[in-house]
């Protein structure tokens, strides 16, 4: 046994690697820049974590993710490996001894947000650490090509050159071939270097269901396939709704979004992760880091902006490898929502200007002035003072970031923060104090220093989990306190803000490059047809479909989507299905559950037995679960 199969076998039990995983370790472990292409459920975090712990030094592990992070973290620490991060909501002397940590090798898994590789605390840091290699999650964000671009990946180049000899190793589970060359452009690799994993899903069945009744639709489906379900919806309102309607057709769902207070948002996801609800409906905002390999049925109300966006939120269903379904309602109507939706995402560029003035007027900021100045910036107001759509004026503000004039920050980790009002003689004298409330006090006090001189950035779920509370419960606790004036709780802010990275130009002079606006918007305008593509398309097995969009051709057809179903049945006639039919009947006819491999008894033609099989099921004369198949009732 090597050095990493015995990393893994010792700290995670598995007895081998499987898929790719060997093949990027080796090449990251010999020191080579390396891409990996790895399906959602494909094992990625193994790929960086077992050669960290074979190599000297710190791996620094950059991701967007911050609840995946603490997450990581905490599963690491609790296999015996030294792991910590940095992210918003720490104090500065949290941050310092975290990475003097680092310095004096007693971590081996840094991760840290996209958004702290700018401060100069941890560049400065970051010179004096052994860094064994850097690992770039979700790297397709670093891609202005890619759909889900974030800016702040772009410095990643520069901490590259802080560490020259360091390798650097980028994985995503959604990338084309375009975005797959310039994710190694733009991380100055220094060869090609990409290793791919098929990004086929042989136990999940894609469908696309022509719905004009979207609602009666999804009832169906929910109740044909049992399980744990996610409804993606593209509205927050509508998350609510939905869930609403579900729960009064006796199918138990709860709703999420990234509006919701972080309280109701835990709450909301452990009812559904612990199966309290069947169904959680959500936005896209739900779902990254999500540790849920039970998911039978992930259902798109409405169409998302990309195949990318697409395929990795129905990759949700399914990761414990049995059986699940991706299914896409779609109606006439979504055609021309997606096609406005490339106007809402690009408004003119004249809009655009107006905007920027406007944004002027509001902060009363004049020409040749402003830069550098934060604001906070409530969109609502804003579009209600000067009669604006916000739609149209959130995607003005990203191109006007994208063109470097500002920067607008739309989902600020601004972690809750807390004071104690009272000295701590005049705390142990608290009378009519309740069990929770003093559980929490107890919580506060063992993790945090210097709360009676000055506010302190909590960590909400640890002190919930330390004093046995929800994460709902907590805050509720802590707002009494505060309304009591024995601290002062400061909640988690989501408020939105804009830094102007200029002074304020003269709207004339103000550009908008082909790279910033025209050769993006083309780019959009081609994922979004892609994705009309796909869901027009009845000829093409939609496995095959998909692959074909991420550069990889299949010659053979998945033989469970709606396509090829479709066409199975079309190959033969109802009087030839009658006899195969009968057979499996008569086989279940004793009403017990049967393993769907008893049905390779009856001998018959695969094809022929698939097609009558799928006729079964649409017809729900059958049904098939966990690799079972019955009766219907």
């Amino acid at each position: 046994m090597d050095i990493y199969e015995d990393i893994l076998h010792t700290y995670w039990g598995y007895p081998s690697f499987r898929g790719i995983q060997r093949q990027i370790i080796d090449s990251i472990g010999a020191g080579r820049d390396t891409l990996g292409l790895m399906p959602t459920g494909g094992g990625k975090s193994l790929t960086f974590q077992v050669p960290a712990m074979a190599m000297d030094g710190v791996c620094v592990v950059i991701t967007p993710l911050i609840a995946l992070m603490k997450d990581q973290v905490m599963h690491l620490r609790e296999r015996g490996i030294s792991a910590a991060a940095i992210h918003a909501g720490m104090s500065r002397q949290e941050i310092v001894v975290v990475l003097e940590n680092c310095i004096f090798g007693g971590c081996k898994l840094l991760y840290v947000s996209p958004e702290r590789l700018a401060s100069d605390l941890f560049q400065a840091k970051l010179k004096h650490m052994r860094v064994s290699f850097i690992t770039v999650d979700e790297a397709h964000c670093i891609s202005q090509w890619g759909y889900d671009f974030r800016p702040h990946y772009l410095r990643i180049a520069d901490i590259r050159k802080l560490k020259p000899g360091v390798p650097v190793l980028a994985l995503t589970a959604t990338a084309t071939p375009q975005v797959v060359d310039d994710i190694q452009q733009r991380l100055g690799f220094a060869e090609p270097n990409v290793y791919r994993m098929s990004f086929e899903r042989k136990n999940l069945a894609y469908i696309v269901r022509e719905a004009p009744d979207k609602n009666e639709e999804m009832v169906h489906i929910l109740r044909a396939v049992a399980g744990s379900a996610i409804v993606y919806v593209r509205s927050r309102k509508r998350t609510k709704e939905i869930a609403a309607m579900l729960c009064g057709q006796g199918i138990g769902a709860t709703h999420f979004h990234a509006g919701l207070d972080i309280a109701i948002k835990d709450q909301h996801q452990q009812a559904w992760q612990q199966g309290e609800q069947r169904v959680i409906v959500a936005t896209n905002a739900f779902g990254m880091g999500i540790d849920k390999p039970d998911v039978r049925v992930v259902i798109h109300y409405d169409c998302p902006d990309s195949i990318e966006a697409y395929f990795q939120e129905a990759g949700r269903a399914g990761r414990d490898g049995l059986k699940a379904y991706a299914v896409l309602l779609y109606d006439q109507s979504d055609r021309r929502k997606l096609d406005k939706r490339i106007i809402d995402n690009f408004p003119d560029k004249d809009y655009i200007r107006d905007v920027y003035e406007h944004l002027a007027y509001y902060y009363q900021i004049g020409v040749g002035s402003g830069g550098g100045h934060t604001f906070s910036f409530e969109i609502d107001k804003f579009c209600h003072t000067y009669h604006y759509f916000p739609i149209q004026v959130d995607a003005s503000l990203k191109i006007l970031q994208r063109a470097g004039y500002l920067v607008y920050e739309t989902d600020p980790d601004a972690s809750a923060r807390l004071m104690f009002l009272l000295g701590r003689n005049e705390l142990y004298r608290l009378e009519q104090t309740s069990p929770e409330e003093e559980a929490a006090i107890t919580a506060l006090l063992r993790n945090y220093g210097g709360l009676f001189t000055d506010y302190v950035y909590i960590d909400e779920s640890l002190i919930a989990q330390q004093s046995g509370l929800t994460p709902h419960q907590l805050y509720y606790v802590l707002k009494s306190l505060s309304q009591r004036r024995i601290v002062h709780f400061i909640p988690q802010r989501k408020t939105p803000y804009i830094t102007y990275l200029q002074d304020r130009e003269d709207v004339e002079r103000v550009v908008l490059a082909p790279s910033v606006y025209e050769e993006r918007r083309e780019q959009f305008a081609m994922r979004i047809h892609a994705l009309l593509a796909y869901a027009e398309n009845h000829e093409v097995c939609r496995s095959r479909q998909l692959l074909d969009y991420f550069g990889e051709t299949r010659s053979d057809d998945c033989r469970c989507c709606d396509v090829c179903i479709a066409q199975s049945k079309q190959s033969y006639s109802e009087g030839e299905l009658q006899m195969p039919i009968s057979r499996i009947r008569a086989l279940l006819d004793d009403g017990g559950r049967h393993p769907i491999t008893d049905l390779l008894a009856l001998n018959l033609p695969k094809r022929l037995l698939d097609a009558a099989l799928r006729t079964m099921v649409d017809e729900e004369i059958v049904w098939m679960e966990d690799g079972e198949i019955f009766l219907s009732e």
